[in-house]
């Protein structure tokens, strides 16, 4: 016997990703572009090999409906996870100042030898950090309910 759906089986919820090769990578990237956070909400765990970042990122999946129903564009707090990090490196990136904001324009997988690689975090104004990783494992999880985004605008980048 078919059931109709429900209203309920259409509800949100928060993502919960992982990205196990570059095709992953590139949805999770497109989920976290424009994703702020201050220079504090960075951590690298050396012994767990773990570099994390506490991001405040735009729903990018939300923005067609919020622009349908004429709402408020939101963000969500998420958790970036990269697994099996062997070393962070950054350039342009002033760690020293714990209210210092950057912003991802992009992720990018740069594939080595046996499933190791290099991840870059490219930031606004021209900050990257570098991942060298023994394989390629990235998490992106929503850790908070979607609050309204503060600028009231989508993120853009003029031409």
């Amino acid at each position: 016997m078919n059931e109709d759906a429900r209203f309920e089986d259409g509800k949100e919820t928060p993502l919960r990703l992982k990205a196990l090769d570059a095709d992953d990578l590139a949805v999770i990237a497109s989920l976290v572009q424009d994703a702020i956070f201050p220079a504090s909400e960075m951590t690298w765990d050396r012994k767990a090999r773990r570099f994390g970042v506490l991001l405040n990122r735009f729903r990018w999946e939300d923005a067609p409906n919020a622009t349908a129903r004429k709402r408020a564009f939101e963000r969500v707090q998420a958790v970036l996870a990269f697994e099996d990090v062997i070393k962070v490196q950054s350039q342009g990136v002033d760690k020293s100042d714990p209210d210092m904001v950057f912003s991802v324009l992009s992720i990018a997988f740069q594939p080595g030898e046996d499933g190791a690689g290099r991840i870059e975090l490219t930031l606004a104004g021209d900050g990257i950090i570098a991942l060298e990783v023994e394989a390629l494992e990235v998490i992106l999880r929503d850790v908070t309910r979607p609050y309204v985004a503060p600028s009231g605008k989508a993120p853009s980048h003029p031409d």
